[in-house]
């Protein structure tokens, strides 16, 4: 695992432009403001593209690289065409697959667990309806990391009308664990998934 994803606190920000039917993010670290990873949907093929342009965004499939700025792949995050709920597969810098998000049915403000590569739920992405608010919630409550657009310690220059916002992994994710991989790729989930 890259110990990029050791770090506690990531600020994403969206590439923004007009008729854009990619999805590509630059991650920062919100204290230097330099780019530590830089998020990729280089292999679109023509009919999602232009479906990308239509109602019928939310369905569209994708296949995003998350590589360090000198090409390391460090996560990819892909999803098939999807119609009513989504299922999301997770796949460490080799391919192997780390585990997946399957989207709850019916979820007000946004809900999706994320399971290992066995099935088994590690913790579940709670959103609110009325706000940019997402946490990774254990089963027993415990809280794990969230997503928020509020964040004070960052400059005003990055908040424009792009999908913006701040990771915060808590301490309580042990260092070189796989749930690191899987959060900070759940967190560009929310944007395709949840709030296209």
């Amino acid at each position: 695992m890259n110990p990029v994803l050791n770090r506690e606190l990531f600020f994403v920000k969206e590439h923004t432009g007009i008729f854009k039917a990619a999805n590509n993010f630059d991650i920062y670290d919100p204290e230097s403001n330099q780019i530590i990873l830089e998020c990729r949907e280089e292999n679109l093929g023509f009919f999602t593209k232009m479906f990308r342009f239509t109602d019928y965004k939310r369905m569209t499939p994708f296949d995003i690289e998350i590589r360090t700025p000198a090409g390391e792949k460090v996560v990819s995050v892909r999803r098939g065409t999807s119609f009513f709920i989504s299922t999301v597969e997770v796949l460490d810098e080799n391919g192997a697959l780390v585990g997946k998000f399957k989207q709850k049915f019916f979820s007000i403000g946004g809900k999706f667990d994320v399971l290992d590569a066995n099935d088994q739920v590690l913790c579940t992405l709670k959103g609110k309806w009325t706000s940019w608010d997402f946490k990774f919630i254990a089963g027993d409550n415990r809280e794990f990391a969230y997503v928020t657009k509020k964040w004070a310690g960052f400059g005003k220059e990055f908040f424009t009308t792009a999908d913006n916002y701040v990771l915060q992994i808590k301490p309580e994710v042990p260092a070189n664990h796989p749930l690191r991989q899987l959060i900070l790729a759940a967190v560009m989930c929310i944007d395709f998934v949840l709030k296209e």
